[in-house]
């Protein structure tokens, strides 16, 4: 068993096969699922777990060189627009319609519990050398 890190099976498989340029949407409860992608689905119920708390865990495990989420999120859910700015100064901000588009090339989804709007943010792998 694992001492640490991300325990769920599902995920912790799944990422260990991202490469680098690869996408992984991390969204909220109600953000709509394209066909397609890989998808996690760790919601339990509203709120739990949270966008926080998954994305915390996912940085832990994740190199990430570049991260989209809609602009909507600074009117609609200033406490995710602040964690996203501050974990990604580079953030791309891009309307919500055109990140449920982008989502559909993601090569994993990882759907929260998250029950504030636009908590979502698209991440692109990069490499740790």
């Amino acid at each position: 068993m694992k001492r640490a890190g991300i325990l769920n099976r599902h995920l912790a498989g799944a990422l260990a096969e991202l490469g680098h340029g690869h996408g992984v949407l991390v969204c909220d409860a109600g953000m709509p699922i394209p066909d397609g992608p890989r998808v996690v689905d760790l919601a339990f119920r509203a709120g739990v777990p949270s966008f926080a708390e998954v994305l915390d865990g996912l940085l832990a495990e994740l190199v990430v060189e570049g991260a989209t989420a809609a602009k909507e999120v600074r009117d609609a859910n200033p406490a995710a627009a602040a964690l996203l700015e501050g974990e990604f100064p580079g953030l791309e901000l891009v309307p919500h319609e055109r990140l449920k588009e982008l989502s559909a090339g993601a090569r994993l989804i990882v759907r929260t519990g998250e029950a504030r709007p636009y908590a979502n943010v698209l991440l692109r792998c990069g490499v740790f050398f």
